[in-house]
């Protein structure tokens, strides 16, 4: 029983590795981008980054929608079938 909570633990945070992954790294990079611009330029602006972020956040949210939906209803559907391991 405690080797099946810890693979459904660890099958939990994959999961949410994976979908976050796509988003997180889009911020990451639109960041990296903007503050190699910022240096160059010698612009100090602090909210400069904030709307290409945003922007750059809903666009991956757009593209990689279908694809994070696909991955959490997996990941529900796998739960709900082996519920009866998990009562028993």
């Amino acid at each position: 029983m405690e080797q099946l909570v810890l693979d459904l633990m660890r099958d939990a945070l994959m999961t949410i590795i994976k979908v976050s992954l796509p988003i997180l790294l889009t911020g990451l990079t639109i960041g990296l981008i903007v503050s190699i611009f910022q240096t160059a330029t010698s612009i100090q602006e602090q909210t400069l980054a904030f709307i290409p972020k945003i922007i750059g956040t809903f666009l991956a949210i757009i593209i990689f929608g279908s694809w994070i939906m696909s991955m959490l209803i997996n990941f529900a559907t796998k739960i709900f079938s082996s519920f009866n391991t998990f009562i028993g």
